[in-house]
């Protein structure tokens, strides 16, 4: 997974000439660009930031820093979790903040047509003044930018009834690291024509390409009033139960999230809404459709049937807005070490136990969130934010993801590989499985200038 890099021999004034004031060389004013919300370290400082407005910027600020062998990162609104999007030191920083038009919706075809700035929400919002939705919807959704979720593949919230991020991208267009401009998919239904290169980009974490132009499908908003529910449970473990047995029902859930009871205290403490703290778990949802209500009703009498001490149904989004603010909340509390794991469905009781034995075995406490219809959990670890604290906490980190990997699962469900997660990569990838994504990788980038020694 290593890469050879050509010695750097730039001049920073042709490029100035390319980008004029887009190119931002002071040091102030670069830091902010530096750094995401993960808790990678950065490097040290980047030469530049290239605050693009267009796809020509992209493909001037790649080709020059391919020719001078300077390092690129790329970055959205810098909210991911991998460290994916921290500067190289003495490298070029690409910010898509700027590229934030949405060009067109088409309602007819259900499409819309963004820039990678777009923030996800307002992309929703556009849509919804046309009777439709955009179906990622991460809880980050308002802060967290269309370009972003794709090059991590994103889930979200209503991911266990409209899938991740791939599943609602139509067509790219793509910056290659030497500063060529591809397009790659099809406005069409349909699309068998060569390898599948839009599916490839996706979750590739700006290793092969920046996206600079994306066509994602919409669909229409459902009919009716939606609701949501709330069951509190004494345990995770029969949380766990609870999510199987919905999911092999004949509900329909739009959204299936499961807070932990450490999770409920933390945001709570951070924005007091009169939630109750349950004893182990809280399962939160939302059914849509003519029939939300009767879905909501059956849904939670399965979490009565398995063990569910007390359950509500609310015509409001009061406890969705509760699940959002789990990051937030985390965040204030000075909790950055986490990790994104998934396992199947059906195995969702058997780690919860494990993870509470990790949790006792190290001496720390873990809160657990969770996309619990589709078994992408996110647990963090309460620990000092010092440099023996940080490792006892990817100590535990590094326990659970092996947990879900000896589950069937994997060590990243959306929040991708970054700097952080990388040393993973071999517990899962089997040595071809390596090989032939390095290959890919050179293929696009033989000069490793490009979101370097990042993701695979």
């Amino acid at each position: 997974m290593s890469e050879s890099h050509p010695e750097p021999h730039f001049d920073l004034d042709e490029l100035h000439t390319l980008l004029g004031p887009r190119l931002v060389r002071d040091r102030e004013l670069i830091a902010p660009y530096a750094v995401d919300t993960s808790r990678a370290v950065a490097e040290g400082a980047p030469l530049a930031v290239v605050l693009a407005e267009s796809t020509a910027d992209v493909a001037a600020a790649l080709g020059w820093a391919n020719r001078a062998g300077v390092k690129v990162s790329v970055r959205g609104a810098g909210t991911g979790l991998a460290g994916g999007a921290m500067a190289y030191a003495d490298g070029l920083v690409v910010s898509l903040e700027r590229m934030r038009t949405i060009i067109d919706i088409d309602v007819p075809n259900r499409l819309a047509t963004v820039q990678p700035g777009v923030v996800t929400a307002d992309l929703d919002a556009a849509a919804r003044d046309h009777g439709l939705f955009f179906p990622p919807d991460p809880a980050s959704a308002r802060i967290s930018t269309v370009g972003g979720n794709i090059a991590t593949n994103a889930g979200g919230l209503r991911c266990v009834s409209h899938g991740v991020t791939s599943d609602a991208v139509a067509a790219l267009e793509v910056v290659l690291a030497d500063g060529r401009v591809m397009r790659s998919g099809a406005r069409t239904r349909k699309n068998v024509v060569g390898y599948d290169l839009t599916r490839l980009f996706v979750g590739s974490e700006g290793t092969l390409g920046v996206i600079t132009e994306a066509t994602v499908r919409l669909k229409p908003v459902p009919p009716g009033s939606p609701r949501t529910f709330r069951a509190s449970f004494g345990t995770l473990e029969d949380a766990g139960r609870a999510v199987t047995a919905i999911v092999n029902s004949a509900a329909r859930p739009e959204v299936l999230e499961l807070m932990d009871a450490l999770s409920v205290e933390i945001i709570e403490s951070f924005h007091p809404s009169g939630l109750t703290v349950p004893a182990g778990a809280m399962l939160v949802g939302q059914t849509v459709g003519w029939d939300a209500q009767e879905q909501a009703e059956a849904i939670t009498a399965i979490c009565r049937d398995v063990g569910a001490d007390d359950t509500e149904i609310s015509e409001t989004d009061a406890l969705l807005e509760a699940r959002r603010l789990s990051n937030p909340a985390l965040n204030a509390r000075g909790l950055k070490i986490s990790c994104d794991v998934g396992v199947p469905v059906a195995a969702l009781a058997e780690v919860f136990h494990g993870i509470a034995e990790i949790s006792a075995k190290h001496g720390k406490r873990v809160s657990t969130v969770a996309h619990a219809g589709d078994g992408n959990l996110h647990s963090t670890v309460e620990s000092a934010d010092t440099p023996v604290g940080i490792r006892e906490a990817d100590a535990v980190i590094d326990d659970i993801t092996r947990l879900a990997l000896a589950l069937g699962g994997t060590i990243s469900g959306e929040h991708g590989i970054g700097s952080v997660k990388r040393h993973e990569l071999g517990w899962q990838l089997d040595t071809v499985a390596l090989s032939v994504q390095v290959a890919i990788k050179r293929a696009l980038d033989p000069l490793g200038t490009l979101t370097p020694e990042r993701g695979i």
